[in-house]
């Protein structure tokens, strides 16, 4: 199938708008590569530098000393309170299994932080969120400088933790890497009674007992949350940009297929180590067409609107550089084909049932949607990644799967999608840049004209929805909520309210430079907002009552004062001074000083020795 001509442009315009920063990086990357010419990394290391390495490999130890053989760096995101990494706790010891019986070895390189942004919603661990994206990055290039491996396994799943340690691993990308997750929990309460209950707890008609029983059904057991959010939307780009064994996303925890699976990445990251026979670094594997897919792959199932900011972070890592016109001119042209919660009633489980991330990949490659020819980790290319893992008897194999799909209600064929367009636009006008997600909002609700209500914070608005002040049309915003301002924390605590608003008639929305997550819902919501508050940005003269129109099918978010009121307008900002301190956030000081703008990642990481944004 020949490539569609839109994802052909926009693929030649990142190629050359990354000339650049791709070739030197690539450079440094072929320059770590010859330095490990000759045999394991380790060799290279002194004595007493390879004798601290294994001093407590324990059976590894011969193989790490004197071996010729690879030696795999896990770096791990496990911990037991985050139901989507709890299963990765017995994975080291699999792999290390796995590792020996191929004639390798395997060490925990290091652990990073993983924070579950469940817990944190509407708190204040919220306002570190998005910069323990850069902090696991940072963690992830700690864990590998001992220098003493020839490829990597990183064990994560969820939001901020996958982009964090993709960033960290880029910084090697001389070396394999494989991406290892746990898998989804089982089917719990539908995510739609359960938004249901959070609903009318917003509006004060259930009880909090009520609410955490119904949270507690959902959110059940070791595992991914089953609705398609940030964590479920990593896995697919996962999949799209060939980082996964084929078909791993979304196979459950606890079962003979997903130690397989696990077994079988540990087994092939040696393979494709230099020492192996298929030698594949991470730099060859991310390049413009593996990012392209990952955009595409997000906007034809709707995912989540947070890799509208961290696959720009970590596109950069590789020197690739794009814009949310490229999201945006990508989604246009890309079909809807899944409907999982909230852009439907199905979680992920039914999503895989009904063919999932493999059909969704085989129906993009025949529309020519995706470039098929990028060199995946398993030592295919996307089609082969299109394939369904399964046992036969003890044994992992993989086979074609289904042809159509088993539930037209969840995944549909690009002939016949939800939507022609995808789930992500970019919304830009006199207000700034944007980011809107339109998959889970109805066509009706697509466009709003309607005077402002100012907030700056989302406890405020909770607190006017609660005294009955939110009256008629309004678009609600909420601004001081940037990276520079207080770490750009999820606002996901008002879908509920503002759902309860546009459920009573009234014609709602939000424009904020703030986030959504990616179950971010029904009402319109102009996001990311850039330039910030706090930076200056036209959202810092709004006022209330002016008349504001966001059009997500026009592309536009606009204020309609006079030019020459708006012009004298100040500057309004928040007091952000309680931001400042508590719960870590003095800490983080620096990285809110220096970070970049929601539109070029939100990570302060890429920054020139001169202390300048490159």
């Amino acid at each position: 199938m020949m490539l569609h001509p839109v994802v052909a442009r926009v693929t030649q315009r990142i190629v050359e708008r990354s000339v650049p920063a791709r070739a030197d990086y690539l450079a440094r990357m072929a320059q770590a590569a010859a330095d490990h010419e000759g045999g394991p990394a380790r060799q290279r290391l002194s004595c007493g530098n390879l004798a601290h390495g294994f001093a407590a490999a324990g059976a590894d130890k011969p193989s790490l000393r004197g071996g010729n053989a690879g030696n795999i760096g896990i770096v791990t995101a496990y911990n037991d309170m985050l139901s989507a990494h709890q299963p990765m706790e017995q994975y080291p010891s699999l792999i290390r299994m796995a590792a020996r019986n191929a004639g390798g070895s395997a060490q925990v390189a290091g652990g990073v932080p993983a924070m579950c942004d469940g817990v944190t919603q509407g708190r204040i661990g919220m306002e570190l969120s998005l910069f323990s994206r850069d902090n696991i990055a940072m963690a992830t290039a700690v864990s590998l400088s001992h220098d003493m491996f020839d490829a990597v396994l990183c064990l994560g799943v969820c939001d901020k933790i996958v982009p964090g340690l993709l960033i960290g691993a880029l910084s090697f990308g001389h070396l394999p890497v494989i991406f290892v997750p746990a898998g989804p929990m089982p089917a719990g309460l539908s995510n739609k009674e359960k938004a249901a209950v959070r609903q009318r707890y917003a509006e004060g008609k259930a009880t909090r007992e009520e609410l955490l029983d119904a949270e507690a059904a959902s959110y059940h057991s070791p595992g991914t949350c089953t609705f398609y959010g940030t964590a479920n939307s990593n896995q697919t780009m996962m999949e799209a940009m060939g980082l996964h064994m084929p078909g791993t996303a979304f196979v459950n925890p606890g079962t003979p297929l997903r130690d397989a699976l696990t077994v079988a990445a540990a087994e092939q990251a040696l393979r494709i180590s230099k020492l192996g026979d298929d030698y594949r670094p991470l730099c060859e594997t991310i390049d413009e067409r593996a990012i392209v897919n990952a955009m595409v792959s997000l906007a034809a199932t709707g995912g989540s609107t947070n890799h509208a900011i961290h696959l720009v972070a970590m596109a950069r890592a590789a020197g690739v550089i794009i814009d949310w016109d490229d999201l945006d001119e990508l989604s246009r042209v890309t079909p809807l084909i899944v409907r999982a919660y909230p852009n439907g009633s199905a979680d992920i489980n039914h999503f895989h049932a009904a063919g999932g991330i493999g059909f969704v990949l085989r129906e993009l490659i025949d529309a020519g949607l995706v470039h098929a020819d990028i060199p995946c980790v398993h030592g295919g290319d996307l089609r082969q990644q299109a394939m369904e893992p399964y046992l036969d008897g003890t044994a992992l194999r993989w086979r074609d799967g289904p042809k159509q799909s088993l539930d037209t209600s969840v995944v549909r064929p690009v002939a016949d999608p939800f939507d022609h367009e995808g789930g992500l636009r970019r919304v830009q006008g006199n207000l700034g840049r944007g980011i809107v997600k339109i998959s889970a909002v109805a066509p009706e609700y697509r466009k709003i004209e309607a005077p402002a209500r100012i907030f700056e914070s989302q406890d405020d608005l909770l607190l006017a929805f609660k005294a009955g002040t939110l009256q008629g049309d309004l678009i609600a915003v909420i601004r001081g909520q940037g990276p520079r301002a207080n770490g750009m924390p999820e606002l996901h605590k008002l879908t509920p309210t503002l759902a309860a608003m546009q459920d009573r008639g009234q014609r709602v929305a939000l424009l904020t430079d703030g986030r959504m997550s990616g179950a971010s819902g029904k009402v319109l919501s102009a996001i990311h907002v850039t330039p910030e508050a706090a930076d200056g940005g036209p959202i810092s003269k709004l006022r209330d009552g002016d008349r504001i129109r966001i059009d997500a099918e026009a592309g536009t978010i606009d204020v309609d004062v006079a030019a020459a009121e708006w012009e004298s307008r100040a500057v309004q900002h928040g007091d952000l001074r309680a931001n400042r301190f508590g719960f870590g956030r003095e800490l983080f000081a620096m990285m809110r000083a220096q970070v970049g703008t929601a539109e070029a990642g939100g990570s302060a990481l890429f920054m020139d020795e001169d202390r300048s944004a490159r």
